[in-house]
């Protein structure tokens, strides 16, 4: 018989790629993570991980397992749905991971309309970018994640997860008020291809939508100055340090004609890079009658 935890510890290690990544995300230590493994290994008749230089590689069984891996949790976390709902679990609380300005936008709003809905759930929010978000997802450190798209993020049809799409919205333009561009109505992102730039550090969701764009636009940016602080980004705007995009929403409360006084904002030309916002859970735990509302509620509030 295989136990379910042992698959858990599968998944991780399949996740993390290694021993020690999948230990730390599990709070186990990486002894205990090899035993699990070494003991699923006996239950199953084969040999399912690899361990090379860079790590550990699931083997062509390992692989197998993990495809009805997925499968199993899903509906391990369907019957723990359907028993809470069973015994009407309309209260306790729910630990949700966002980024701040989707705190902001959506899960502060969410928050304030469930505590009229449903006063029995308590949310608990954590802020975390959203790539780390979807692995404490997966990793069942939180049970709802707001995320944002990436490259090389889950996607829409992965196993593991259940998403709901929330709010779409366009990056604009931030440039030095003396900026040539800065009198244009709209601005042409192969006219920045030559400037500095200012942006998200390397594996920041907004990174990576920053890079894409500018790619698609035929250049490759030029940071000079890096901050996870969009404050940060146009307070540097402002000071003539460079050029960036900055979500629309992360400019709220700063008048686009000119932000810190010393920027000015502007809409991109053509199409503009956009930030793609969805909430996950595990699959099967999406009809969780503590989950539901709160994931009803997250997209009824949504712009």
């Amino acid at each position: 018989m295989i136990e379910a935890r042992r698959l858990h510890i599968l998944r991780a290690v399949a996740d993390h790629g290694s021993v020690t990544g999948a230990a730390a995300a599990l709070y186990l230590t990486p002894s205990a993570v090899s035993q699990q493994l070494a003991a699923l290994e006996q239950e199953t008749g084969h040999k399912l991980v690899e361990r090379g230089a860079k790590g550990v590689r699931l083997t062509p069984p390992g692989e197998i397992l993990l495809r009805h891996t997925n499968a199993v949790l899903a509906q391990l976390e369907r019957a723990e749905a359907e028993l809470a709902a069973y015994g009407s679990g309309a209260a306790g609380t729910v630990t949700l991971a966002a980024f701040a300005t989707g705190i902001g936008l959506v899960v502060g709003p969410a928050l304030a309309e469930l505590a009229r809905s449903a006063p029995g759930i308590r949310v608990r929010v954590l802020d975390a970018e959203g790539d780390a978000s979807l692995a404490m997802v997966l990793d069942r450190q939180v049970d709802i994640a707001v995320a944002v798209e990436y490259r090389g993020a889950p996607g829409a049809d992965d196993p593991r997860l259940t998403r709901v799409a929330l709010y779409e919205e366009p990056f604009d333009a931030v440039l030095p008020v003396g900026h040539r561009c800065a009198g244009a109505r709209r601005v042409a992102l192969a006219e920045l291809a030559k400037d500095t730039w200012i942006g998200p550090y390397p594996g920041n969701p907004c990174h990576d939508v920053v890079v894409l764009a500018c790619e698609h636009a035929g250049f490759q940016p030029q940071f000079e100055h890096s901050s996870d602080d969009f404050r940060a980004v146009v307070a540097l705007a402002s000071a003539g340090a460079g050029v960036a995009l900055v979500p629309r929403s992360a400019l709220r409360g700063i008048e686009p004609g000119a932000p810190g006084a010393g920027a000015v904002v502007r809409p991109v030309d053509s199409v503009a890079p956009t930030r793609k916002v969805f909430a996950a859970v595990r699959q099967g735990a999406e009809s969780h009658p503590l989950l539901r509302p709160v994931l009803d509620t997250l997209g009824g509030v949504s712009p």
